[in-house]
């Protein structure tokens, strides 16, 4: 008597087998939660999880294998992110799974606290650098992409969407003011939120200069303490000095009044790691999906998107998100 024997496609029964290794520690479940709307390198990872850099780079390794992080290189360094589940191809549902049940976790508070941490050092880096720019940031900005590149995208959202007489907007990092001007004259009240006291009084000047009686300059951290809410709130090239863009993006929706308008101008994703050094950017640009996955996890509904290609090959992406008009829930 002839028995069939099964034929196993090894190939898939590795795939799966993978994927539960990859899930089968808890450092690595950790380090997945630590993903979760943000990326690490893999010193920063050794530094929040308190572990070798050769321990956490077997761990990484193990997690890549299995699909569950991808990587993106900024300039030199190597940064990990959480790969997204797809859940029509082998394992996709399992990967699914696995994230869901890890969003539920929580962190150690010595791992959260590490965490803030790298944070902090990457904005104290971003900080330290436009105290030291400020008397040649237009310069320093135009090497890659300068005001006058993008206003004219920029305005031409701002006046498709129409805002009521009365509008009241915020600019985050309004830099040395240039934007200034033109928000002054669309919106009955602006406020500038700037952390850097040297770029704050290079906006100063722009104002007394333009006598902008309705702008309203403010000393302050936008992620820290700001209890102002705005009919439209702006970011031109700013989110790439965020140390962690998508809790940025989550605090930006906070600030906005229901039915409010976030624009924010960026760079696309690009490689071109001296604007690291030249320009004090934290990330080297964004893709269009993290911008508008982060938007939907703040809350807010992605509209309309703007490309301009520059001369010296990079992109800039200026994208209008908007906070439900339903959405009464004070962040």
């Amino acid at each position: 008597m002839n028995l069939r024997v099964p034929s196993i496609r090894h190939d898939d029964c590795d795939e799966l087998a993978a994927l539960c290794k990859a899930g089968g520690d808890p450092l690595r479940l950790n380090v997945l939660r630590a993903l979760a709307n943000d990326s690490f390198g893999v010193l920063e990872l050794a530094q929040i999880f308190a572990t070798g850099q050769s321990g956490m780079s077997h761990h990484l390794k193990v997690l890549a294998q299995a699909d569950l992080v991808a990587t993106r290189r900024e300039g030199n360094a190597i940064f990990y992110r959480r790969a997204l589940p797809h859940t029509e191809l082998l394992g996709g549902k399992l990967h699914a799974a696995l994230l869901e049940e890890v969003d539920n976790l929580t962190l150690p508070s010595d791992v959260q606290a590490r965490i803030s941490q790298v944070h902090g050092q990457r904005a104290a880096a971003s900080q330290d650098f436009f105290s030291r720019v400020a008397e040649k940031f237009r310069a320093q900005q135009d090497l890659i992409a300068g005001l006058a590149q993008y206003r004219e995208s920029v305005l031409a959202m701002l006046d498709k969407l129409s805002f009521s007489e009365g509008a009241t907007a915020i600019e985050v990092g309004p830099g040395d003011g240039s934007f200034l001007p033109e928000l002054a004259r669309r919106f009955s009240q602006v406020t500038a939120l700037d952390n850097s006291p040297a770029m704050l009084e290079l906006a100063r000047q722009v104002c007394e200069r333009e006598q902008l009686a309705n702008v309203s300059l403010q000393l302050a951290d936008a992620l820290n303490g700001v209890s102002l809410e705005a009919d439209c709130v702006v970011l031109n090239m700013v989110l790439h000095h965020f140390a962690a863009p998508a809790d940025a993006l989550k605090h930006m929706a906070g600030l906005l009044q229901p039915g409010g308008s976030l624009l924010v101008t960026e760079l696309c994703s690009h490689n071109q790691s001296w604007a690291r050094e030249a320009c004090g950017d934290l990330w080297l640009g964004f893709e269009q999906d993290d911008l508008a996955r982060w938007a939907t996890a703040a809350g807010l509904v992605p509209g309309e998107s703007l490309y301009v290609g520059l001369r010296n090959g990079f992109q800039i992406q200026v994208r209008h998100f908007q906070r439900p008009a339903g959405d009464t829930h004070h962040r």
